[in-house]
C-alpha cells in the first residue's frame, strides 16, 4: 500500500510545469506573476504637491510670523495635468492643487488653510520647511525598481502598483484547464427525482467549485454512465491539462473508470489514507490522470491533499502549511492508514466536525467543518490535548 506523501510525489510527477502567457492588467487578477514586475519610469514621475495650497521659496517666507507676513505675489496655477510651464522668482507664489507638479524655482508648499489669499498676493504668517508637503520623484519608485516580485497572487493593488509604475501588461501563470468526470448510473442530477437505489449528484457541483476557488479553469466532461468505453473516451477527447475522474475506481464489479483506464495507462492503487483509499493515477495518450473515489467526503479530503497541490503546482503557487494544533476531544482512527479529519477549528483548537468521524458518505454534514487533521497511519486514537496537523481548507 503506498502513503499519501508517496502517492503525492507520484502525482506532482505526472502533471506538467507551469505555463505561462502574457495578459493585459485587467485580464490578470487572481493569476500568478511569472516574472518580476519593473517600474517602466519614476513614481512619482515629477515632484508634485501633497496639498492645495501655494508654491514657494522657502528663502522668501523664513522670516513670515504671525505678527510680520510676508506677502508674496501670486503669478498662476498649477493643477494636475495642467503644469504652471513658468517659475517662481524671489517673492512670487504659484496657486497648486494637490497631485500637481511643483514650478521650477519652488522648493516648499504652503497649504491654503494657512493662508491669507486676496486678489493677486498671498500672505504667509509662518516658515515653511524646505521641502514641505513636496512629494519627490522617485520616492516611490525609482526607474527600473521592483514593483512586485515574481510568485506574487496578483491582487487589486499589485494590479495598481504596475498600473501606476507604467506597466500595461504582466507575464502570468496560466490558469491550468482541468476536467473532470463523474460516473455512476445511480446518480440523479439535484433537483431530481430518484429512483430506486439513486442517489442526488454532488461531485460535478463541488469540483467545479472547488477547481475554480483553487484558480484552475474547470472543464466539465459530464456525468458518465458505468461504460468503461464512455469514461476512456471522455478521458481521451478531453481538452484539459489535467483530468480529475471520480468513483468506479475500486475492486468492485462495476467500476467502469478502472476497467476503461487501467489498460490506457493508469495505475490503480490503494493508498494508505482515510478516506480515499482506491486511487488511480497516470496518463491517457498523454493527458495526466488522477483518479479519485466516488463517496463525497473521500472526493473533498483527496482535492485538498493531492489535486489542490497538484494544480498549486501547475500555477507555480507554494503549498500552504499544515499547522499543529490541538484536538478538543478524542477520536479513533484507521489502523494503519493516515486518517484525514474533517474538523471545525477554534482559538483553542480543533474537534471532529461530525460525531460520524471521518466517513467517506458524510457529505450533508461535511459542510460544518471548516479545515481537516491528519493523524499519523501509527496511530489508532487520538486523545484529547493531542497535537495534530490541521490546515482549512483551501477549496
Amino acid at each position: 500500500m503506498r502513503s499519501a506523501a508517496e502517492h503525492l510525489a507520484q502525482v506532482l510527477v505526472v502533471v506538467p510545469p507551469p505555463a505561462f502567457e502574457v495578459v493585459p492588467l485587467a485580464e490578470a487578477l487572481g493569476a500568478v506573476c511569472a516574472t518580476d514586475v519593473h517600474a517602466a519610469v519614476a513614481l512619482p514621475p515629477f515632484d508634485n504637491s501633497a496639498m492645495d495650497g501655494y508654491a514657494v521659496r522657502a528663502a522668501d517666507v523664513a522670516v513670515a510670523t504671525e505678527g510680520a507676513p510676508v506677502g508674496l505675489a501670486v503669478t498662476g496655477e498649477s493643477a494636475a495635468g495642467h503644469p504652471w510651464d513658468g517659475s517662481v522668482g524671489p517673492g512670487q507664489a504659484v496657486r497648486i492643487m494637490t497631485g500637481a507638479p511643483v514650478p521650477v524655482g519652488a522648493d516648499a508648499v504652503i497649504p491654503q488653510e494657512r493662508v491669507a489669499a486676496t486678489d493677486g498676493t498671498v500672505l504667509v504668517d509662518a516658515p515653511a520647511p524646505l521641502g514641505a508637503y513636496v512629494r519627490r520623484r522617485g520616492e516611490d519608485a525609482g526607474e527600473g525598481d521592483l514593483v512586485v516580485p515574481a510568485g506574487t497572487l496578483l491582487g487589486a493593488r499589485h494590479l495598481a502598483a504596475a498600473a501606476s509604475s507604467g506597466v500595461a501588461r504582466v507575464m502570468v501563470t496560466r490558469a491550468p484547464r482541468v476536467a473532470y468526470l463523474v460516473t455512476g448510473d445511480e446518480l440523479v442530477a439535484p433537483g431530481g427525482s430518484l429512483g430506486p437505489g439513486q442517489i442526488f449528484e454532488s461531485n460535478a457541483v463541488y469540483l467545479e467549485a472547488a477547481l475554480r476557488a483553487l484558480g484552475a479553469v474547470p472543464v466539465a466532461l459530464g456525468a458518465v454512465g458505468d461504460s468503461p468505453g464512455d469514461v476512456l473516451a471522455a478521458v481521451a477527447a478531453a481538452d484539459a491539462d489535467l483530468v480529475v475522474t471520480t468513483g468506479g475506481a475500486s475492486v468492485g464489479a462495476h467500476d467502469p473508470v478502472k476497467a476503461g483506464l487501467a489498460p490506457a495507462g493508469v495505475d490503480f492503487v490503494e493508498v494508505a489514507i482515510q478516506p480515499g483509499k482506491p486511487q488511480g493515477l497516470g496518463t491517457v495518450s498523454g493527458m495526466p490522470v488522477i483518479c479519485l473515489p466516488g463517496n463525497p467526503v473521500a472526493v473533498a479530503v483527496c482535492v485538498e491533499v493531492f489535486v489542490g497541490p497538484a494544480v498549486r503546482a501547475m500555477r507555480g503557487v507554494p503549498e500552504p502549511a499544515w499547522v499543529p494544533m490541538r484536538a478538543l476531544e478524542g477520536w479513533r482512527c484507521p489502523p494503519g492508514r493516515e486518517q484525514v479529519m474533517p474538523v471545525v477549528t477554534a482559538a483553542a483548537g480543533v474537534r471532529p466536525a461530525t460525531a460520524g468521524g471521518s466517513g467517506s458518505h458524510l457529505a450533508a454534514r461535511l459542510a460544518a467543518a471548516d479545515g481537516l487533521a491528519r493523524v499519523r497511519a501509527d496511530l489508532d486514537e487520538v486523545a484529547a490535548g493531542d497535537i495534530v496537523a490541521v490546515r482549512r481548507f483551501t477549496a
